[in-house]
């Protein structure tokens, strides 16, 4: 079961999610950094465990506005870059093709910022491809082709419940069971509300492949010792 860290980014820098309340996001306070870089930051994490993967949510990008390249740009000049999975709000053809060419990162199609299904008809069958199927309060927000057919999924798809980022209450293992369910032999991965290793565990036994996780890294619920014993 791979565990996965989560970087938001606004700014440039590294905050904290609270429930897809993308206004209230402000500069992350953690124990594992003296400030909120994004490499500091991200040195943090990988002093609890080596992860090599990272899954940024570039928020300005994701909103419409200048994308946080800057910050990419330093997470791969580091010693030891990550790969990157990076939902940075793309729209267009263009755009994903440059992103699936960079060997390093993998692009999210996050289903909240799709007017129309062209875009994951197109590029649903490269290996390199992420869908985020995203659910919000009011429930799936993306065309409703996404969740309708599942033909149209690439290898590896995330569940994202903003509802439950940064809340502490729980995977939403109901609606992670039926995508699984859906999916065949692709990766199902779980996003939001991950609170110890007893969830990690359980999302296991369900077939889930990984788990996108924040603050119980941040706060130390997921300790060192767990994260070895997990095998992310």
């Amino acid at each position: 079961m791979r565990i996965i860290p989560v970087l938001d980014l606004k700014g440039g820098e590294v905050v904290r999610a609270q429930q897809g309340k993308r206004d209230r996001y402000r500069p992350i306070v953690t124990p594992l950094s003296q400030t909120s870089d994004v490499v500091a930051v991200t040195e943090g994490l990988r002093r609890l465990y080596p992860f090599p993967t990272f899954y940024i949510a570039d928020l300005d990008a994701i909103e419409g506005g200048t994308p946080n390249s800057g910050a990419l740009a330093r997470l791969k000049a580091m010693a030891e870059p990550p790969e990157l999975w990076v939902d940075a709000g793309v729209t267009d053809e263009k755009t994903l093709s440059a992103a699936l060419a960079k060997p390093w990162l993998c692009p999210v199609v996050g289903s909240e910022s799709q007017q129309d299904d062209a875009l994951l008809r197109r590029f649903c069958d490269h290996p390199e491809l992420i869908l985020s199927l995203d659910f919000f309060d009011d429930g799936f927000r993306g065309p409703a082709s996404f969740l309708d057919e599942p033909a149209l999924w690439p290898q590896t798809v995330i569940v994202m419940t903003l509802a439950k980022v940064g809340s502490a209450s729980g995977p939403d293992f109901t609606r992670l069971e039926a995508i699984k369910a859906k999916a065949g032999s692709r990766s199902v991965i779980a996003a939001g509300g991950v609170r110890n290793e007893a969830d990690i565990r359980t999302l296991s036994s369900l077939g889930i492949a990984a788990a996108l996780v924040a603050t119980s890294l941040h706060d130390g619920t997921l300790t060192p010792g767990q994260l070895a014993t997990l095998g992310t």
